[in-house]
């Protein structure tokens, strides 16, 4: 098999079939083995004490971990990549590498709700104030910034209530004056949205979602941009952060097959919101791949594709008619997490820990994620789901 430089370019679905592998190394190998080992030995006093090695110990990193980080370095045009043990600690790692003590961080209001947890637990403890913005604000993020405003945290689209930011406007801010900025990238991957390429520093995916994509394995990935980097790679390293090769395998193994079945779940989630949008039920659907969404603009304006993961606003139904709803799905888990093979279901209140903006959605939230099955099957899944809770009002 040739040999194919670094630097050549290719499309995205012959890029993943390449990227973090080199068989020429590996005797031949197609995939990198799964290398497992924690010591490693130097081959001479010169080679140990000068830190000759291309590894050093197991924890920070060997062949399989590396071909994912590179791997997902090109992917999302980085200056280089850290793996975490999930998406949570991926965020963790970030937040704690570009803050100290004194700092101000304004942290988007949709966000993750146990990004909020770090915020208001780990980062208060040290001293780092936080405050929260709504996703909505654009360039009027300007009138937010204090003194002491080290970094900026956005999630586009927001966590459940999927609100798409204007994230080239907030941005543009950012570096006029030299803030950080940081976005989980979960729901588009970088395979939908490049936030390297429009100026943030840090991009962060849960590697647990689409990398992996078959609900085996816990992930985070860390993505930074040349000025952030040493950084990043220091606090990771010295923090004593490190993923097993065996989940760094599996992410690997899930990466050679994301762009199809990134595809796949947008065009069925695409027919499942279709339908659900003209079911007399619901009151809105939160997807912002679909024509008439609020954020559908910037959406169509900044991404190349869509995930399979929205959600729904009912109307007002009494809370027993809603769980019969619930537990008369067959084919819709019930389950935290997404980005798997399989379709799953929740519902979910903002109410409770919304502070720069409101949830008043008027009726009850559920989040779907759409996975590979056949859309017509969950379709007709959810409209049986329907008739029960008709016949429970």
């Amino acid at each position: 098999m040739k040999a194919v430089s670094p630097e050549a370019s290719f499309a995205p679905a012959t890029e993943i079939t390449r990227i973090g592998r080199d068989p020429a190394r590996f005797d031949g190998f197609v995939n990198t083995p799964v290398v497992r080992g924690s010591t490693v030995l130097s081959a001479s006093y010169d080679d140990l004490v000068n830190h000759r090695g291309r590894y050093s110990y197991g924890r920070r990193g060997n062949p399989t971990s590396e071909a994912l980080e590179q791997a997902i370095s090109r992917l999302e045009g980085a200056a280089g990549t850290v793996l975490t043990p999930s998406g949570l600690s991926a965020i963790s790692v970030a937040l704690l590498s570009v803050l100290e003590s004194g700092d101000h961080l304004l942290m988007v209001d949709t966000a993750y709700n146990p990004t909020r947890k770090i915020c208001d637990g780990v980062l208060a403890r040290y001293g780092i104030e936080v405050s929260y913005y709504d996703p909505k604000v654009g360039a009027g993020i300007v009138d937010l910034l204090r003194p002491n405003t080290r970094a900026i945290f956005l999630e586009s689209p927001g966590s459940q209530s999927m609100e798409v930011q204007d994230v080239p406007a907030i941005v543009s801010v950012a570096r006029e004056r030299g803030i950080t900025t940081l976005i989980d990238n979960t729901w588009a991957t970088p395979l939908f949205l490049k936030p390297l390429e429009m100026g943030v520093d840090v991009s962060i995916m849960a590697g647990t979602k689409y990398v992996s994509g078959h609900s085996d394995v816990n992930l985070g990935t860390i993505a930074v941009n040349a000025r952030m980097w040493k950084r990043v790679l220091q606090t990771h390293g010295d923090m004593g952060i490190c993923v097993s090769p065996d989940d760094a395998a599996l992410g690997l193994r899930g990466l050679r097959t994301m762009l199809v079945r990134l595809e796949r779940h947008w065009k069925s989630a695409i027919e499942v919101a279709t339908w659900m949008k003209a079911q007399p039920q619901v009151a809105e659907v939160r997807y912002p791949a679909l024509e008439g969404d609020a954020g559908h603009a910037l959406w169509k304006r900044d991404f190349t594709g869509a995930c399979g993961l929205f959600s729904v606003i009912l109307k007002p139904v009494p809370e027993p008619a809603f769980a019969a709803f619930f537990d008369s799905l067959a084919l819709f888990g019930m389950g935290y997490s997404w980005g798997g093979f399989e379709s799953l279901i929740i519902p979910f209140d903002c109410s409770t820990y919304r502070t720069a903006t409101q949830w008043q959605p008027g009726g009850p939230a559920m989040r779907l994620q759409i996975g590979l099955e056949d859309p017509a099957d969950l379709i007709a899944d959810l409209a049986q789901g329907f008739a029960c809770l008709e016949a429970a009002r």
